[in-house]
């Protein structure tokens, strides 16, 4: 096994572990950006709790982006680009539906690993009718450093291209106006990405989401949750201190 796919494994099983509540049975995706123009990702019907090195389908990225530009596509032409996309002839597994979302992010230099999930108290935050502005708050200087100053956040829409389609354009969109990339993306509905140079960076930032969401559900209990003030939020973000600590944590592979 080469230790890129030892670095996928490790993470997926982080993110996978039923203790932790992010996925269970077939839920969740990851991948791994394997050069400029080729990834593995999660195969369907493996489970990220005890995936192995065969439970990931290695892809061409310029050939899965093309259905996501090609306006004339539908959801019947997934499965052929899919077969198309396969840089190992003959493979007959099926890559995740989500596989995708996973070509757009990988196709950014910076990125290298994503974990997509459906955290327990992130999905309580992503299926309320406070949905957006519970994703987008900020409410300890930690929630700052580990998941930038804000977020991607995606209405619902139908999983599959679909959605691709619309994490895109959200994506795009958040870097034009907001000059960073950012670490996560929240899906109103569905579920959790986020995104890194390492597998370390992918998982405590899901490790972080969650915890935030965590405190943000029970501070409803007290009244409703006291935001950071866009002006703190800033602070945090641009301190060169947090930003030391946060490439520390992000550097590790494991």
């Amino acid at each position: 096994m080469s230790d890129l796919l030892k670095h996928l494994v490790a993470m997926s099983h982080h993110l996978g572990d039923p203790a932790r509540g992010y996925a269970m049975l077939g839920e969740g995706n990851t991948s791994a950006r394997i050069d400029e123009d080729s990834f593995y990702v999660k195969a369907s019907g493996t489970t990220l709790a005890n995936i192995g090195a065969e439970g990931f389908v290695r892809l061409s990225i310029s050939k899965v982006l093309e259905i996501i530009d090609d306006e004339s596509a539908g959801d019947e032409d997934v499965s052929r680009v899919f077969d198309e996309a396969k840089l190992d002839k003959g493979d007959k597994r099926r890559p995740s539906v989500e596989a995708m979302l996973h070509a757009i992010l990988l196709s950014v230099p910076e990125y290298s690993f994503v974990g997509h999930t459906h955290p327990i108290y992130t999905n309580a935050i992503l299926c309320s009718k406070e949905a957006e502005i519970a994703a987008q708050g900020r409410i300890f200087p930690d929630h700052v450093v580990s998941m930038k100053h804000k977020s991607v956040f995606v209405p619902y829409v139908d999983p599959g291209l679909v959605l691709a389609r619309e994490v895109k354009m959200r994506f795009e969109e958040f870097v034009e106006e907001e000059g960073v990339l950012p670490s996560a993306i929240m899906m109103q509905n569905h579920g959790l990405i986020t995104m890194g140079a390492t597998p370390k960076a992918v998982t405590s930032c899901t490790d972080m989401a969650e915890k935030a969401s965590q405190i943000i559900v029970g501070t409803y209990a007290l009244g409703g949750p006291r935001w950071m003030s866009r002006e703190d939020v800033d602070r945090i973000f641009t301190r060169p201190d947090e930003h030391y600590r946060l490439q520390s944590i992000a550097d590790r592979t494991s």
